[in-house]
């Protein structure tokens, strides 16, 4: 796998944008998408999120609450429309 990788970046070095595009048969805006990457991160993998998850109001908690106390039974999507209302 090694002697392969060698070889693909060997015919990719020099080449533009689009040359690698054309050459991978993936869009130029990908290529450009994965190069940007690496130079800002060194990495091409997914990174995790930066920001953490938005928490419930205390009101939205409160009204979570008495929802669900007033009936067990409801649907996820019944309790959805009710907290928007």
């Amino acid at each position: 796998m090694q002697i392969a990788s060698t070889n693909i970046c060997e015919r990719l070095c020099n080449k533009s944008i689009r040359d690698i595009s054309l050459l991978l048969n993936i869009p130029w805006s990908t290529v450009s998408g994965i190069i940007t990457k690496w130079k800002q991160l060194g990495t091409t993998t997914t990174q995790p999120p930066s920001d953490r998850p938005r928490n419930m109001t205390e009101r939205g908690q409160r009204m979570l609450k008495c929802t669900v106390r007033r009936s067990r039974q409801l649907s996820a999507e019944s309790i959805a429309k009710d907290l928007q209302t």
